[in-house]
């Protein structure tokens, strides 16, 4: 199955209008999907929506609609969202389709056939929102830990699955398969919620109080409890149990979710998987939420970002860049449209943007607007051929380990070679001198194919801009442009005619946007401290530490765990961590005062102390280098 790939998004639930989370995992997973397309695997992708239950009951009510009307008003939303993201999925599945309301009540009829379905008794703490009950124990403060309410008390006759049955198999199945769920912090706590027993899970609700579901196969007075149909659709929207797709496609299969539904698709699942008899899914990737005002976005708080209104405000393709670049996977992530703008002007518009710009304005002027013959690259020039291997094998790894940040930042650390080679070779200078005209066309060759090669890294993320910049290196089918053309260095073909462009990312002026940032004032610089004796600052000892690991500090906002190697191991507590993700920092070599006496933070002994200033957008930056150091050497 090495060279098959099946990817899902969770199915969104229809009581609510798409947002930013929405958008967020469904454009991950196009963006995996893009890049197995890429890279030649066969790919299949599944999006859709989730319409069964209480909540969907109660909001058709409240809109004085049937069920049926309003999940139809709220799907077509989702679905008519993805083609303006530029989401390629395969197929959009609803649990109201007739397939999936078949496969479901043949999940049912096995399971139960095989005695892993029984009738009984239970009462407990139901929470709507969650559509499901919970034990006392895991309410706070008398509360659901998600929506903050009070659950109603309900004591009813339903059918359980037997899920207790298959616990000591799905520990046994996580330990001898440490990437199941990832990444590993979900992992853990799956295994610590598997430490307590587990309860059986009840899989019906009575139709005298709820008709909107599927019925039970085997009792026509109960309809099914929402987890247990909408997890079934990553199968039927594949054609279990009999359709190619499936055979093609289950064995490789990767599922996307939110941490808020890791326990549904971490037990539930692969529980009622085992018991169906069929095999489990490859990979449970987990991402974090995305924050706004520092609080998980939530309609019932009113701080939802909705994606529409920033694709249309600022361009597709910076959305998607923003989304992939700011979060680090498997971690939350702050929203603001002020750091969103940041981005763009800094990263697409003068990086990205400016280097097209310039190699193309170029090409144009001293190559007479087409692609120049070159028989080979030789000497300073295969740098950007070297780099771009080196880049390509980083995004392989970085895809594999869904790092995107990573793959970005490579990409990004391309884009400033080449720039950085064009101010070295000044091909302005080599147009002066005709006997130099075989080596300016060796520049602006290399240059030309590093766009191409950019152009594909860059295709997952942002499919349009990468179409327009390789239109404007003449290749008539951007679409025949894949990794296996950028494997070999040289396959821009001399002779093809450029094509001009406009501004890929026109710089945003977010003063105009917005009158409180466009008031805002720069802080004066702190004054200057009383001089010290020369004497006095040698009592400071400075040192290059190299950073080995990083780690949130629990019940922290702020502070981050570092351990360091500056000649022997040390332990540093930094509050950076609003600034840096633990992973941006590993393997970085800072500067730390050494001599600093040791001082408890959160518990945690904190020997030195890390060096960083404010950066212009009020946030801060760790000192580092241009070069690399020597780790433990003397900063002087």
């Amino acid at each position: 199955m090495e060279n098959t790939y099946y990817v899902t998004t969770p199915i969104y639930y229809v009581n609510a209008s798409p947002h930013l989370g929405h958008a967020y995992t469904t454009i991950v997973a196009d963006v995996l999907a893009r890049y197995h397309r890429l890279s030649g695997h066969r790919t299949f992708f599944l999006t859709g929506t989730d319409e069964h239950g209480d909540k969907i009951a109660e909001a058709a009510d409240k809109s004085g609609v049937t069920p049926k009307a309003y999940a139809d008003r709220i799907s077509s939303q989702f679905r008519e969202l993805w083609p303006k993201l530029s989401v390629t999925n395969d197929f959009f599945i609803r649990t109201t389709d007739a397939r999936h309301i078949e496969t479901v009540q043949t999940i049912l009829r096995k399971v139960y056939d095989a005695g892993d379905i029984y009738f009984g008794h239970y009462e407990g703490f139901y929470c709507v929102g969650c559509e499901r009950f919970y034990t006392e124990k895991e309410l706070v403060d008398g509360k659901c830990p998600d929506h903050q309410t009070e659950p109603e008390f309900r004591k009813e006759s339903n059918y359980f699955f037997r899920m207790s049955r298959y616990q000591e198999w799905l520990i046994a199945h996580i330990k001898e398969h440490p990437d199941f769920i990832r990444p590993e912090r979900y992992r853990n706590e799956v295994l610590a919620f598997l430490r307590e027993p587990l309860e059986d899970l009840c899989i019906s609700r009575p139709k005298a109080r709820l008709s909107w579901g599927i019925t039970l196969p085997f009792d026509e007075n109960y309809v099914t409890y929402v987890w247990f149909d909408a997890l079934i659709n990553y199968i039927s929207g594949i054609d279990y149990p009999d359709g190619e797709n499936f055979r093609t496609f289950w064995p490789v299969a990767e599922h996307l979710i939110a941490k808020d539904i890791l326990k549904p698709h971490g037990i539930y699942w692969p529980t009622m998987l085992k018991a169906a008899g069929i095999e489990p899914y490859s990979h449970l990737n987990v991402h974090g939420y995305w924050n706004v005002d520092s609080s998980k976005m939530s309609k019932s708080i009113g701080n939802v970002v909705r994606p529409l209104d920033l694709k249309d405000k600022y361009g597709l393709d910076a959305f998607r860049y923003y989304l992939l670049r700011e979060m680090v996977f498997g971690l939350d992530s702050s929203f603001s449209e002020e750091s969103f703008v940041l981005r763009v002007n800094a990263e697409l518009a003068n990086d990205l943007g400016n280097l097209v710009s310039r190699v193309t304005s170029m090409a144009m002027k001293f190559c007479q607007g087409a692609v120049p013959a070159v028989t080979e690259v030789t000497g300073a020039d295969r740098i950007l051929a070297d780099t771009a291997f080196r880049v390509l094998a980083e995004v392989k790894t970085s895809f594999r380990e869904l790092t995107f940040h990573k793959a970005l930042m490579s990409i990004w650390d391309y884009i400033g070679t080449a720039n950085r080679y064009i101010v070295e070779q000044e091909p302005w200078n080599l147009a002066k001198d005709q006997s130099k005209k075989a080596k300016l066309d060796e520049v602006i060759y290399s240059l030309l194919e590093t766009l191409r090669v950019i152009a594909v890294l860059i295709s997952p993320f942002m499919p349009g801009s990468a179409e327009k910049i390789l239109l404007q290196l003449g290749i008539a089918h951007p679409d025949r442009e894949n990794f296996g053309t950028i494997r070999t260095w040289g396959a821009l073909a001399p002779g093809l005619r450029l094509q001009r462009g406009e501004a890929l990312f026109p710089r945003i002026d977010y003063r105009s946007e917005t009158a409180a940032v466009e008031q805002k004032i720069p802080a004066p610089p702190p004054p200057i401290k009383p001089e010290v004796s020369y004497e006095d600052f040698e009592k400071i000892d400075l040192r290059v530490a190299r950073i080995l690991e990083a780690e949130i500090v629990p019940k922290s906002a702020k502070l981050l765990k570092l351990k360091i190697d500056i000649g022997e191991e040390r332990t540093v507590v930094a509050g950076i961590a609003k600034d840096y993700a633990p992973e941006q920092l590993v393997g970085k070599s800072i500067v730390i005062v050494a001599n600093l006496k040791p001082a408890k933070l959160m518990g945690i002994e904190s020997r030195g102390m890390l060096l960083a200033t404010d950066t212009t957008d009020e946030g801060i930056t760790v000192l580092s280098f241009d070069r690399e150091p020597r780790t433990g050497a003397k900063v002087r």
